[in-house]
């Protein structure tokens, strides 16, 4: 199937990746999240923040920012990026 993008390009995707976000399987992570939250869907332009996903990694390992986790100084602040997968979990 092809998904059209905001872009106006193309792209291949699965059945299965697209059925995902409506599927049974993810109604315990809605469940969990709340109501009023949405995802992006499969080939959508998001905005990446590097600083943002290192302290979430740091807190949910309980490990220091700048001890264990590395540090990426010429990465810009944020990044453009074109979604290609989305995966849901629940802890």
């Amino acid at each position: 199937m092809k998904l059209a993008t905001s872009s106006g390009l193309g792209q291949q995707v699965e059945e299965g990746e697209k059925r995902c976000l409506n599927s049974e399987e993810s109604v315990p992570w809605h469940a969990c999240a709340g109501p009023l939250v949405s995802l992006p869907t499969v080939g959508t332009r998001v905005v990446y923040f590097p600083q943002g996903h290192s302290e979430k990694v740091a807190t949910s390992t309980n490990k220091e920012i700048d001890g264990r986790i590395p540090n990426y100084p010429n990465l810009p602040p944020q990044l453009i990026c074109q979604l290609h997968n989305v995966t849901m979990h629940v802890s």
